[in-house]
């Protein structure tokens, strides 16, 4: 393998050890010769031409799964990997960006794009395949899209397994869980009415759910009313059982957000949608409270890719995936700072989040609490911002910061996840370890200990990260927390694991929880297993 002249001149091999010879040759040399190796093209031992089988070549960097980066590494520093393969469908494509679209055709939600829109959305990401890659990657990455998860709303819970099954449970008044019934039930249930279609991922709101299909429809069911508490608003209708959202019908969605008076979806092609709440252009476009016709937003994101959005009480984030990197932008109500740009103004379009670039920070996921942000950098560091109530950016006080800043207790922690609610946050590392700081209402931190109940304090607020005991006493690699996101509700946590066992803790006065409750019990302090399986 030649090494490119543009690219680098030589390759590191790791250092091997001396060893001495007696510690070598310990007896006489065997009669038995060693077995010189087979190569393609080259009598040579030890040689393997590209050129001699490049289809090989292909099928193995197509099967290991290469990251897009170590694709394009390839490209760079091997003209045999940046040179037209001349295989089909385009004999002008390297072998590095062919290994990138085979990829990209293992994804659900490239399956079924017609050529042309594969085509537009390769454009979009920058012209590459390995760019439309790392942007389908990043997608089901950030929101869990096609994997186990599970979702703790306001008063009730949806958990989807890795086939593609719906579970629900919890608070039922509006219709909620989608079983046909206004009954509360504490036992998750599959949603019958769904059987035969995938779920690739679950949205909740108060008194409403959300799920898409890996075909990119949408179904909803609860209230149709948003924003009650403000307005006094009833809906005038509710939902039982999930029903298709015919104003989505031409839009291929793959995730949904909801907010507390809106919202949001995006598309497979990474356009983001909102409806409800669109006064005054509060979100990007002018309409009536509500008005349920999704509306693209318009400005900055109008033609860059986005692959996660996140909805608060009454604001937006989208992380947004560019051929120079990924950024976040927000829209929505500056109260608080909770829009990072250094104010605490309204952004009626999307606006750019500069202090990324400042703090050199890439961002991998990015989470909305009701008032408060996080975001989890490729690096691991962990930003907040926003309203800093009862501790929940973890700088140590309660101040607002009106700008991602880092958590600096955080620093010796390579995050991989973060999840925030109503003035909580949780982060979760790359060895399966959970911290959590903020609010300690209804027990939903994990920090409750027999000493700490003893004490009296189980619902103290933390300041600080701190380990979730209770969930590492439990020697299950933790992937997943999710926290409910609304400020009316007592908060429940859920913890799901890398082997599909789901643990819950916090509020269960309406079932949320999946687990049953003592008599006089309205919620539990120690992660317990939810019944059901999601592997």
């Amino acid at each position: 393998m030649d090494a490119s002249t543009s690219g680098t001149s030589s390759v590191q091999y790791h250092n091997i050890a001396e060893q001495r010879k007696a510690t070598i040759v310990t007896s006489p040399v065997s009669a038995f010769q060693r077995q010189v190796r087979h190569c393609f093209g080259n009598a040579t031992p030890g040689e393997f031409p590209l050129s001699a089988n490049p289809s090989i070549v292909l099928h193995v960097l197509t099967g290991c799964n290469l990251d897009p980066q170590d694709l394009a590494t390839l490209e760079a520093t091997c003209s045999s990997f940046r040179q037209p393969a001349n295989f089909a469908p385009d004999n002008e494509l390297s072998l590095a960006e062919l290994a990138a679209l085979d990829m990209c055709r293992k994804r659900a939600i490239f399956k079924p794009m017609t050529q042309e829109q594969c085509q537009d959305l390769k454009e979009k990401c920058g012209g590459s395949w390995k760019l439309v890659l790392r942007f389908l990657l990043a997608g089901e990455a950030c929101s869990r899209r096609e994997k186990s998860h599970a979702v703790a709303g306001p008063g009730h819970s949806v958990a989807v397994s890795s086939k593609g099954v719906a579970y629900s449970f919890g608070s039922n008044s509006s219709g909620q869980l989608g079983n046909g019934t206004t009954e509360e039930e504490w036992r998750p249930h599959p949603i019958r009415s769904l059987q035969g279609i995938r779920v690739i991922q679950a949205a909740v709101g108060a008194g409403r759910t959300m799920l898409i299909s890996d075909t990119g429809k949408v179904y909803a069911f609860g209230k149709d009313s948003f924003g009650e508490a403000e307005y006094g608003v009833q809906g005038n209708k509710v939902v039982t059982t999930p029903q298709l959202v015919d104003s989505l019908k031409d839009i291929f969605v793959v995730q949904a957000a909801i907010g507390n008076f809106f919202t949001a979806v995006l598309s497979r092609e990474g356009r983001v949608y909102t409806f409800s709440w669109g006064n005054e252009t509060k979100l990007g476009h002018q309409t009536e409270q509500a008005d349920l016709e999704p509306r693209a937003l318009l400005g900055a994101l109008e033609n860059v890719p986005v692959v996660q959005i996140a909805a608060g009480y009454c604001y937006l984030l989208a992380l947004a995936c560019q051929p120079s990197g990924m950024s976040v932008y927000s829209v929505g109500c500056g109260l608080g700072g909770k829009l990072g740009h250094g104010a605490r103004t309204d952004e009626k379009v999307p606006r750019l989040i500069e202090q990324f670039q400042t703090l050199n920070l890439q961002p991998a996921v990015v989470a909305s609490g009701a008032w408060h942000a996080a975001v989890v950098g490729k690096d691991g560091r962990v930003c907040t911002w926003g309203w800093g109530r009862y501790g929940c950016l973890g700088h140590g006080n309660e101040d607002c910061e009106s700008a991602p800043k880092v958590v600096e207790a955080l620093s010796n922690v390579k995050a991989v996840y973060v999840a925030t609610g109503d003035y909580t946050t949780f982060v979760v590392s790359d060895v399966g370890n959970v911290y959590s700081f903020g609010c300690g209402e209804s027990s939903s931190l994990g920090h409750s200990t027999a000493a700490a109940e003893a004490q009296g304090n189980r619902h103290s607020n933390v300041l600080l990260p701190e380990v979730v005991s209770s969930l590492k006493q439990l020697n299950e690699r933790v992937v997943q927390i999710s926290l409910t996101n609304s400020i009316y509700w007592n908060a429940h946590t859920f913890a799901l694991t890398e082997s599909g066992k789901l643990y819950a803790f916090g509020a269960g006065d309406k079932g949320q929880l999946g687990v049953e409750l003592s008599a006089n019990q309205t919620e539990r302090a120690i992660p317990e297993w939810v019944d059901i399986d999601l592997s």
